[in-house]
């Protein structure tokens, strides 16, 4: 297992790019199996989650290049496809999901492994599945497997989520695009995401209203054609950088990052005493003083990201003042708390509150990543830390930050892969 060492003491500084969404990358790949033919999506970011898809979706019976030099997947989907996602690939990222709208729509059936990925908490499956029978599926689970089937089609149906689920949401809207009728979908996800999902689909052809509102309207047609999309910016990786600024009283600016995208976080960082600026191609983070400590909750966009959320935990770690972090969207998102602890943070959890009271530097401590985020957040306290300290499972990292620790480099930070 690949591991990053990382020294304390830096201030970082310069310029990152941010390339395009893995939350988004993902999603897109797994929804041109909707078309036949030839789909191009470009700004592809050069992680280990987007192999995955890759081999999935070959499985599934696709021809698929990469190049990650000119950051590109090509994906030329058969008129005949296979139905079954297996769980040795499957487990490694929760995004596999994804292939369920898609296949039942187009096949008639899909059997996918429940997922793995991130481990965040439950995050269950239920309103994927109901949005789906609610449309004609046939639902089962058996043996560790959804086994769905829809032999005389899907139909359009009035949705309503119980909580706007980003996952249901692309499912259900995905397998709306070939259904019959129209599919509305209540208390929709409105991430930027959804969005850059929803207008793939509407360059393949379909017909879709509302995105980025609580409504998606979705008017089912007989066939969707290959496409080329540009993947969105990546709001999370984007967030990162402004947080790292922030952590380590930096100046970076974040070449193609959407400041509209993240108007909550950066209030919050401007709230700790940083001074954010717009430039031509992104924005600009500047800190000069050690962070106050901010108030923070998690909520659905265009709330504060739950991604986010091991960012702000370690900002206030080392922020003057005490603060709390409550999340509302992941109950199993504190669990990388324990390893912030291991370097000297003063944290205290309580159900979904985390109660943080600042200290002026970390102490490094031997800790482990336990998903993509805490393992980010674990990088830069390593950086606020008073020596080297070694972050094991790395490839959690991996899966969401093209080549991390290169650009973390360039900014004058002191890390390395062992």
């Amino acid at each position: 297992m690949d591991r990053f060492r990382v020294a304390g003491g830096a201030r970082l500084a310069g310029t990152v790019s941010v390339a395009g969404a893995k939350n988004s990358a993902l999603k897109l790949m797994a929804s041109t199996l909707l078309a036949p033919g030839k789909t191009t999506i470009t700004n592809l970011p050069a992680i280990a989650d987007v192999d995955y898809m890759a081999e999935l979706l070959t499985r599934l019976g696709c021809t698929v290049e990469i190049n990650k030099e000119q950051g590109e997947v090509s994906i030329d989907v058969p008129e005949k496809l296979e139905h079954r996602a297996d769980y040795d690939l499957v487990r490694k990222m929760r995004a596999s999901i994804n292939v369920l709208g898609p296949l039942i729509t187009r096949v008639g059936e899909a059997d996918v492994a429940l997922p793995g990925g991130d481990a965040i908490g439950s995050r269950g499956l239920d309103y994927h599945i109901n949005g789906l029978i609610d449309m004609g599926a046939v639902i089962t689970l058996e043996h560790g497997f959804i086994i769905a089937k829809a032999p005389n089609g899907l139909k359009g149906a009035a949705i309503t989520l119980e909580f706007p689920s980003v996952g249901a949401t692309e499912n259900i809207m995905t397998a709306a695009t070939l259904a019959s009728g129209i599919t509305t979908i209540d208390n929709a996800a409105r991430e930027p995401d959804v969005v850059d999902l929803g207008e793939f689909l509407v360059s393949m052809g379909a017909k879709i209203t509302g995105l980025g509102t609580h409504t998606i309207k979705v008017e089912g047609v007989k066939q969707l054609k290959p496409t080329k999309h540009a993947t969105l910016a990546d709001r999370i990786v984007t967030g990162t950088w402004a947080f790292a600024a922030a952590i380590t009283q930096g100046d970076i600016t974040i070449e193609n990052g959407r400041a509209e995208h993240l108007e909550v976080p950066l209030d919050k960082l401007v709230e700790a005493g940083a001074v954010i600026t717009t430039t031509e191609n992104g924005f600009r983070v500047k800190m000069d003083k050690r962070p106050i400590a901010v108030d923070v909750a998690t909520l659905p966009y265009p709330g504060f990201p739950t991604d986010l959320q091991p960012l702000v935990i370690a900002l206030n770690a080392i922020a003057d003042g005490t603060s709390l972090v409550t999340e509302n969207v992941f109950e199993a998102r504190f669990m990388f708390v324990n390893e912030l602890v291991r370097l000297g943070a003063k944290i205290q959890v309580d159900g979904h509150h985390a109660s943080i009271t600042g200290i002026k530097q970390l102490s490094a401590a031997p800790v482990a990543a336990t998903d993509i985020r805490a393992g980010a957040g674990l990088v830069l306290a390593a950086l606020v830390s008073d020596g080297v300290t070694i972050i094991e499972d790395a490839f959690h990292i991996d899966r969401g930050y093209p080549d991390f620790p290169a650009q973390l480099q360039a900014l004058g930070a002191d890390i390395t892969r062992v």
